[in-house]
């Protein structure tokens, strides 16, 4: 970063994706948080003329508070990097391999990180019939916060009713009973360290984007009730992902646990490399656990900064 005094930040937030409304929840808190940290801020909703907007404001860097496509998936990362602007979060090739659910997978089958199995499926053919046996869930490869997906029950007679605006590149997975859990690594120093595990209690249905977003919708118990095995095994299992997709800043691993089946029973299911800034987000809630504020957290983003990450 420059080294002129009151470093000027530009959040960079909203965009095109489907999460666009949670992003800008994030954005304004995380700009709100680095003023009173005493960071210059500019906030900027992503359009197109987002290189020009930058090249306005010559920021030392940016906060990257994008989610979904083409701001969580190397897209905006590549154009940091292109003008020579250090950001936060993980670099272009992480963020590409974390997006790409089926990417990621491979990489963590690779490096020996439990995930069930999964198929490639179009949005006609799993409208037509049944990609495997029920039960199963049904998710667009590149998109997050649950948008999109859909579960298909065991016994169900018939396939998913599946919305006109749900992306035509989909992959269905083995379901797994179970309890969600979720693990945030913090990687500013140069060594990953996992924050701790949250058991997410969804109140009515399942962890959907209402559940994760709307007050009341989950509650997170923190640190989770869990078996000593286990809380070390996701631990162990956030860190490995994150190092393996080589992410940078923070990420948040989710994994899915059937009790029934002990150690057997724990599964991963994906690493976010742009965890939520909301109010009711799971990164920001597991490092005040630990003692680490939120203009903390994002102060220490912000001093991560860099390019070629």
């Amino acid at each position: 970063m420059s080294s002129r005094t009151g470093p000027r930040i530009a959040v960079i937030m909203g965009g095109l994706s489907a999460e666009r409304e949670v992003s800008l929840v994030s954005g304004r808190d995380v700009a709100a948080a680095l003023r009173e940290e005493g960071f210059e801020v500019f906030e900027v909703d992503a359009g197109p003329d987002l290189c020009s907007v930058l090249t306005d404001l010559t920021p030392d860097a940016v906060f990257n508070a994008l989610h979904g496509r083409w701001g969580e998936d190397g897209c905006v990362q590549g154009l940091l990097e292109w003008m020579g602007i250090p950001y936060t979060h993980s670099g272009v090739r992480a963020s590409a391999q974390a997006m790409d659910k089926r990417a990621s997978k491979a990489i963590f089958r690779a490096n020996g990180l439990p995930v069930v199995r999964d198929v490639p499926v179009t949005k006609a053919e799993a409208m037509a019939r049944h990609p495997m046996e029920p039960p199963y869930v049904l998710k667009p490869v590149t998109e997050g916060s649950s948008v999109g997906v859909y579960i298909v029950p065991e016994g169900a007679n018939g396939t998913a009713q599946i919305a006109p605006s749900t992306p035509d590149k989909l992959m269905a997975e083995a379901f797994i009973p179970g309890r969600e859990l979720t693990v945030t690594v913090l990687d500013t120093s140069g060594q990953p360290v996992a924050l701790g595990v949250t058991d997410i209690v969804v109140n009515a249905g399942w962890y959907d984007f209402d559940a994760k977003y709307v007050a009341g919708g989950s509650t997170h118990i923190l640190p989770a009730d869990l078996p000593e095995d286990i809380t070390r095994l996701c631990l162990s299992h956030a860190v490995a992902a994150h190092k393996a997709l080589g992410c940078r800043g923070m990420s948040r691993t989710d994994f899915r646990w059937d009790e029934a089946r002990g150690t057997e029973g724990l599964n991963l299911l994906e690493t976010n490399t742009q965890p939520g800034m909301t109010p009711t987000s799971l990164s920001p809630e597991q490092a005040a656990h630990v003692g680490i504020s939120y203009g903390a957290l994002c102060r220490m983003l912000v001093e991560d900064a860099t390019c070629n990450r």
